[in-house]
This record gives C-alpha cells, sequence and structure tokens, in this order.
C-alpha cells in the first residue's frame, strides 16, 4: 500500500480542464492529485530570427512555478529561469514540437506557459499533458481563423513518472515518493505507444533491464490513460 492509498499502477485522481483562460488561443488546467499545472498557449506571427524565410512554423514553452506552490517558497524567474526550470521547459518544448507539423504551420510560433499553481511532484509530465490539449485548442482556433489549411497536429502526446518506491515498482509518484525513491523516471509516449522521451535515474542504486521494462510498461498504461481522458475533454 502506498502513503496515499494507491495501487502500485494507479495513477493520482486527475482533471483536465479547457478554455480556462479568456484570452489565450488555447488552455488546459490540469489537476493531478495535489499537482496543479496551467498551460497557456498563444499564437504570434513571427517565427525566431534562424527560421526566417524557411517557411515554417516554431513551438516552444515556458515553465515557472509559482512562489508558493511548493512546502517552500522559490524565488520568482524574473530575469531568466533556473536550471532545473530551463531543463523541463526544454522537455516540454522538444515534446509537443513532435506532435506537430511545423513546416504546416507556416511562420508563426506557439507559445507554451507552463505554470505550476500547486507542486507535489510530475509537474513537467502534468504540463506535457495539458500542453497537447492547449496546443489542440490553438491549431483549431488557427483553422477557425483561415490560418491554416489543415490540421497540423499528430496524434495525442502524454507523460508520466513511474519509479522504485520503498522497494515497489510505482506509477505517477507524488512528492513524499518522489523525493525518496531509488528509482525515478519521466516518460513520454504517443497514443500508439511510441516513445518521445525516458528521463530515468537510479538515484540509490542500479536496476536491471528486466526492471526497465517493467516501468515502461507501467508508463504505457499510465500514458494510455491520460490519453483517453484528453480525447474525452477535445470531443476527438
Amino acid at each position: 500500500m502506498r502513503p496515499d492509498g494507491r495501487a502500485a499502477d494507479q495513477l493520482r485522481p486527475f482533471t483536465l480542464e479547457r478554455n480556462v483562460s479568456k484570452f489565450a488561443e488555447g488552455s488546459c488546467l490540469i489537476k493531478i492529485g495535489d499537482t496543479h499545472m496551467l498551460v497557456t498557449a498563444t499564437v504570434e506571427d513571427r517565427v525566431p530570427p534562424f527560421l526566417k524565410g524557411k517557411g515554417q512554423g516554431w513551438l516552444t514553452a515556458e515553465y515557472s512555478m509559482l512562489p508558493r506552490s511548493g512546502r517552500q517558497r522559490n524565488q520568482r524567474d524574473l530575469m531568466k529561469p533556473n536550471g532545473r526550470s530551463m531543463e523541463i521547459q526544454r522537455l516540454i518544448g522538444r515534446a509537443m514540437r513532435t506532435a506537430i507539423n511545423l513546416e504546416g504551420l507556416g511562420e508563426r510560433t506557439i507559445t507554451l506557459d507552463c505554470d505550476a499553481l500547486l507542486a507535489d511532484g510530475g509537474t513537467r509530465c502534468a504540463a506535457i499533458t495539458a500542453a497537447y490539449v492547449a496546443t489542440y485548442d490553438a491549431v483549431q482556433w488557427m483553422l477557425n481563423h483561415r490560418m491554416l489549411k489543415h490540421n497540423v497536429l499528430g496524434e495525442p502526446i502524454a507523460a508520466v513518472s513511474v519509479g522504485i518506491s520503498r522497494g515497489t515498482e510505482v506509477l505517477d509518484l507524488n512528492y513524499d515518493e518522489d523525493s525518496t525513491a531509488h528509482t525515478d523516471m519521466n516518460v513520454v509516449m504517443t497514443e500508439s505507444g511510441k516513445f518521445i522521451e525516458i528521463q530515468g535515474t537510479a538515484e540509490k542504486e542500479a536496476f536491471p533491464i528486466d526492471t526497465l521494462g517493467r516501468l515502461l510498461k507501467l508508463a504505457h498504461k499510465g500514458t494510455g490513460e491520460l490519453i483517453a481522458a484528453q480525447k474525452a475533454v477535445l470531443h476527438i
């Protein structure tokens, strides 16, 4: 039995809510346990300098945690993100760029702002899962405004954490589990079961290849449930 009473292969209770930001082209609030992430998608008719004149678009992400989203107050990233935030926002951007046809986007940029309102483990995974929903609505907004000729978004993607906590292979670690885990891993997958990114670390002792296989199967189960919820809220 886990500290919060879940089974080893059970996600925390979660919800996805669309269109929570009045002015953004797309937005999604995900609540998964006591981790709450707000993701907004902004569409702009410009691209970074390195893409000007190349006829393709760009997708990028920014990530931050509100000062009291966690157990202690963290400093605001007023000038530039700290190392952890930069690593996470690059992950989110990489993951979401695999889900979109940048050539079909034209010379436009989608910026995903991912803000942790409450953080209890798994914020980067929650951000990616919500980012797909926000991006989907931003693409639909562009289609409705005849900025695109066709849908440029591919199959749904989602992310979840897995690990070894108290000697047990578990899905979707909360903070208490994550902070003491022997192994911690973040997995980003597509609806068809393909891997986009795997971030895994043996925190205390190395683990064998068969353990890795079981953890990835757990992640596949978790992302499948999250993607089913994405499709339900998007009515696709």
